[in-house]
């Protein structure tokens, strides 16, 4: 009876190509068009200008930073805050920041939040009823007919209309004033913010100043005003309705109001340019119909191809790190070739241990032993970390044995870098939406080369290996160090038992793709 119920409702929201809304009428907009009109575009546009139209960059691991320059971000905008998100949740940190979003709107600030629907959950609906906000507006990418939270009605809305919402917006990008932005893999929620004691992801904002800012709201702009933007205000909403934020300041020994007011490290960044790397970059980015661009149907923009190129390009040296690794024949192709010309090619991924998808876990069991045949040194980050080392968490945090990866981070030569929201997998390069930066600069790819060789050390990754076993067939093992003692393990280190079994299941299915 309750199956028949669900097809019910499922028959009533109709079926279409595009998101229910999306054809009701939105009033476009558009990034702030005098930006030098603000105290961040004086500062920023001025110094690029004579940089000769490099932008300034600064690296930011800290999950805790993150946060804190979010808030210190917004409490500075004067005209304009523009917001693009996978994931916005209504979480503690997602309501210390819905709290500064309003602040600013009181004083005047326009406020644009886009954010995808593919991975909301009960509660975000307060980041989304901020749309009914006084200089506020929300809107939704491709959302779901079925607005609520029951497992599954969403399933079944997901199953009905796979053509359409298996197409996610991918992107993280936050801009102020047109002046200074965040770009990266970090969503906004208090795993990514490295507070939560059940999951803590390592990630990296890159924040960037100057005429680059212009670059990536453009790309703000198109997908605001493209028809998969659906204002949150056109579509019902859960009944809890509220956006107030009662969250204490003070969790697990940080002082979030003390950390905030403090001005580190947004001021320090705004105030000296020794705290910046002035550089030239590329912004990368998909266009919102990506699907259509890929099929051909549409002209536009896709990403892969010069992040590819950027790859190809490197002579001695690529870094990657990813937190799934899902390849298709091409991008294996890629690293190879690189190996043939006696290029050192370094991969750190999650291992099973840290696995925050094991769907995606089990696609990349597939690619280790080809990886390492070529000759490709390959590392998977410990959920239970000895050394905190380049790992954007205090120890106090990383106790909880609950590490795991979320950056994507490419440095070629340790000359360039990408930094951005495309994963080393087939979902991001050929189906969601993504954007990111190629920085030109040797100093900011050495700092982020040096990172990966923190991330990497026997402290805080497992080195696998590759060996035989007594019939001549390849073997896999892996290597870490524990209270300062090698340690090798033959068998995969995982959770357990039921961990292990469920990526053995996923293996058999033809999902790589999806992946």
């Amino acid at each position: 009876m309750r199956m028949i119920l669900v097809l019910i409702v499922l028959s009533t929201l109709g079926c279409s190509a595009m998101p229910r809304g999306s054809d009701l009428p939105k009033m476009p907009s558009f990034a702030l068009d005098r930006p030098q009109d603000t105290l961040l575009g004086r500062r920023f546009l001025a110094a690029s200008e004579h940089r000769q139209g490099e932008s300034g960059y600064h690296i930011i691991n800290s999950g805790i930073d993150g946060l804190v320059t979010r808030i210190q971000m917004i409490d500075a905008a004067e005209r304009t805050v523009d917001m693009q998100y996978f994931i916005f949740r209504g979480d503690k940190t997602g309501l210390l920041i819905a709290e500064a979003l309003k602040r600013a709107a009181d004083r005047g600030v326009r406020v644009r939040i886009l954010v995808d629907d593919g991975d909301t959950v009960a509660g975000d609906q307060k980041i989304l009823a901020l749309g009914r906000y006084p200089n506020i507006e929300v809107r939704i990418f491709n959302p779901f007919d079925y607005r609520g939270h029951n497992a599954l009605l969403r399933h079944l809305d997901f199953a009905v209309y796979k053509g359409r919402l298996d197409y996610r917006m991918h992107n993280k990008l936050m801009v102020v004033d047109n002046s200074v932005a965040l770009i990266g893999g970090r969503n906004v929620g208090a795993q990514y913010f490295q507070v939560e004691p059940d999951s803590q992801f390592a990630d990296d904002d890159a924040f960037a100043a100057g005429e680059i800012a212009a670059k990536l709201s453009k790309t703000f702009d198109s997908y605001w005003n493209s028809e998969f933007a659906v204002p949150s205000t056109s579509l019902p909403l859960p009944k809890e309705r509220s956006a107030e934020a009662r969250v204490s300041f003070a969790d697990g020994g940080t002082d979030y109001r003390a950390r905030i007011a403090s001005g580190r490290p947004f001021q320090e960044l705004i105030a000296d340019d020794g705290a910046l790397h002035w550089a030239r970059a590329t912004v990368v980015c998909d266009s919102p119909d990506k699907k259509d661009v890929e099929q051909r149907r549409k002209r536009g923009h896709l990403m892969a191809p010069e992040v590819t190129q950027a790859m190809q390009e490197a002579d001695r040296e690529l870094l990657v790190v990813t937190p799934y690794f899902v390849p298709s024949d091409s991008e294996i192709a890629l690293l190879g070739e690189l190996r043939q010309r006696k290029a050192r090619v370094g991969i750190l991924s999650n291992s099973l241990e840290s696995a925050p998808q094991l769907s995606a876990q089990s696609g990349y069991d597939k690619f280790r032993i080809r990886l390492l045949q070529s000759g490709a040194q390959l590392y998977e980050v410990r959920a239970l970390l000895s050394s905190t080392r380049g790992s954007g968490q205090t120890r106090a945090m990383s106790r909880y044995g609950t590490y795991g990866l979320h950056a994507k981070l490419y440095v070629m030569d340790r000359q360039r870098l990408y930094i951005g929201s495309m994963n080393y997998d087939q979902r991001s390069w050929r189906i969601n939406t993504e954007v990111g930066l190629l920085i030109e600069n040797r100093d900011l790819a050495e700092e982020v080369g040096r990172r990966f060789d923190a991330m990497v050390s026997p402290g805080a990754a497992y080195r696998v290996l590759l060996d035989s076993d007594g019939k001549g067939r390849p073997h896999l093992h892996w290597t870490t160090e524990i209270d300062h003692r090698e340690v090798e393990f033959t068998r995969e280190p995982s959770r357990g038992f039921w961990q292990r079994t469920k990526v053995e299941l996923l293996r058999l299915l033809p999902i790589e793709r999806e992946l």
